[in-house]
Parts: structure tokens; sequence; C-alpha cells
């Protein structure tokens, strides 16, 4: 393939890319199988990690939801008002901002949190041989390519 045009791709670029994204799928399916055994929505779970995950100075927010789950804020509102349905989530106003709706998990959500993300630690634990050769492969192949890739309808 020493005749390809700089920036092409060839069929190691397309390789890296399937072993990484099959990777990430095992590990997504895994984590959709868990929460849905452990009798949680998988979106749901999400929310509770995105939660009990936030490091700002403040408490996550509905806003927060949306962005880290990547879905629209109208969505991350609904979620939330299922969730606090459920008893997972608590809202409260934000005590410098009253207008600001803070989240929370309930005892419940953290138990529930606490299996599920020690499940996930040893799933990851299993995987990771897996997905360090699946991220070596996708750097060996970033760094084949010696100009700028072309595309076409990326």
């Amino acid at each position: 393939m020493a005749d390809e045009a700089p920036g092409a791709l060839s069929r190691s670029h397309y390789a890296a890319l399937a072993a990484f994204r099959y990777e990430l799928r095992r590990f997504l399916a895994f984590s959709e199988a868990a929460a849905t055994a452990a009798g949680l929505p998988p979106q749901q779970h999400q929310a509770l990690l995105t939660v009990a995950g936030h490091s700002g100075p403040e408490l996550p927010t509905v806003g927060h939801i949306a962005e880290r789950l990547l879905i629209a804020p109208h969505s991350a509102a609904e979620l939330v008002t299922r969730m606090v349905e459920a008893g997972l989530l608590t809202k409260t106003r934000g005590t410098q901002d009253r207008r600001r709706m803070e989240l929370a998990l309930t005892p419940e959500a953290e138990a529930l949190l606490h299996r599920l993300t020690a499940a996930h630690l040893e799933e990851l634990r299993s995987l990771e041989p897996a997905l360090v050769r699946a991220l070596a492969l996708g750097r060996d192949a970033a760094a084949e390519t010696t100009g700028p890739v072309s595309s076409a309808s990326a």
C-alpha cells in the first residue's frame, strides 16, 4: 500500500476502528444487561453514575445530566422526573441560586449504584487487555496516516 496518497486510509485503519468499536460495544452491552438485571433502565443507570460522579463545586442539575448523557434538556427533565418518582433522585432548590434545581442520589440509589459500579469495574478489569490492544491498534493506525484524511461524507 506504499502507492497510496498521503492521508489515504488502509485496511488497517478500518480494522483498528472496528476493533475499538467492538470492545466498546462489549462493555456497553455488559453495562446495559447489568443495569437491566438490577431492575434499572440503562439510561437511569447512566444518570445515577453522572450524579454520583459529578465533581463540580455545586450539585449536578438536569442540564448536567443532559450534557453528560448527550440528550436534549427536555428529555433529561423527563428522565429526572421518572427517577424522582421512582425514589432514586431528590431535587432541591440551590442555596445560591433558587432557580437552580440540584440533584442528589437517594440512599436506595446509592446502594444500587454501588453494586452496579463494583460489577462494572470487574468487567473493565477483564476487558482491559482487549481494550488496551484495540487502543494501541488505533494509535498505530493513526500514526500511519501521514497527511490529512479526506472525508467525503463524514
